[in-house]
């Protein structure tokens, strides 16, 4: 059974699904990625975690879903970090959770935050990094030079709307190939509609992000974080490619990769699912378990 539960961050309250396990004692807490909410796929993680014994928190960044936030559909980075941090400090408050205990999962873009989150934090038992996204520059350079140029003008208005006060300039997460989105491969419009929730979801964004994703490296993160790090990197990923990935991960201390023949996408739903979430509950039950924690 989930519970809504909200908790602060930046002056604002962030809407979560807290799952308590049968048993005190671990909690993971989860964010999704670019644009995204946790009806988009969240739960069936979080519940394949609680049936192992470990409590689950799913929460929405400001500005999207049922958190707080003005104005509505701002994809700020380090809003989200923030909004990370205020959710690792709230589940260290949960009843019956050891505050030792806490790991992070992460997906897409939250996948990179959670990289960045864990070498900030320094205290988190675990990270799972799920196709994560670990390099900017990667990833624009698999959304392409004519979607880039098709999508500049409208960035370009948003921020200098942002300046002078004024409604944000929205623009596409997903479209065709060529298109003006932010994620425009082949299989992204199809994958990432997928996993809309059935009573819809705005899927636009204010355009000021296209200036800042290229500058984001949260991969970087990975050579400073002292705790265990899954790597769950889809092979064909088409937006958060596996190069970077495998490179980053190459560097954390305590760091392990599962590949999986399998695009972006694809890892939500059907067998790709079955085996990832598998292997990151296997993961989860071993580096959580209090003798792991000595």
């Amino acid at each position: 059974m989930r519970t809504e539960v909200t908790f602060p961050s930046g002056g604002t309250t962030c809407a979560a699904w807290l799952y308590p396990a049968a048993e005190p004692g671990a909690v993971v807490v989860l964010g999704h990625g670019l644009g995204a909410t946790r009806e988009m796929g969240l739960d069936a993680f979080a519940t394949r975690f609680v049936e192992a014994g470990i409590s689950a928190l799913a929460f929405d960044y400001r500005h999207f879903g049922a958190s707080g936030g003005e104005p509505r559909q701002l994809l700020d980075i380090n809003h989200q970090l923030a909004d990370w941090a205020a959710a690792i400090a709230y589940a260290r408050t949960l009843p019956d959770v050891d505050p030792t205990r806490v790991a992070l999962w992460g997906s897409s873009f939250g996948g990179g935050h959670v990289l960045t989150a864990a070498a900030r934090d320094g205290k988190v038992a675990a990270v799972v990094a799920q196709c994560p996204f670990t390099s900017g520059p990667a990833s624009v350079r698999a959304l392409g030079l004519k979607s880039l140029l098709k999508l500049m003008p409208a960035v370009l208005r948003d921020q200098l709307g942002a300046l002078l006060g004024r409604s944000p300039v929205l623009v596409p997460l997903v479209g065709p190939p060529g298109s003006a989105a932010l994620m425009t491969a082949p299989d992204a419009e199809p994958g990432y509609r997928a996993l809309f929730p059935a009573a819809g979801f705005p899927d636009r964004v204010a355009g000021r992000i296209g200036l800042h994703i290229g500058r984001y490296l949260p991969g970087r993160s990975a050579a400073r974080i002292t705790c265990p790090v899954l790597f769950a990197v889809c092979a064909r990923d088409s937006v958060a490619p596996a190069g970077p990935t495998l490179r980053h991960a190459a560097k954390a201390p305590r760091g392990s990769v599962v590949e999986y023949p399998v695009g972006h996408f694809d890892i939500y739903r059907g067998e790709p699912f079955e085996r990832a979430v598998a292997d990151q509950v296997e993961f989860l039950v071993r580096e959580l378990a209090p003798a792991a924690r000595h």
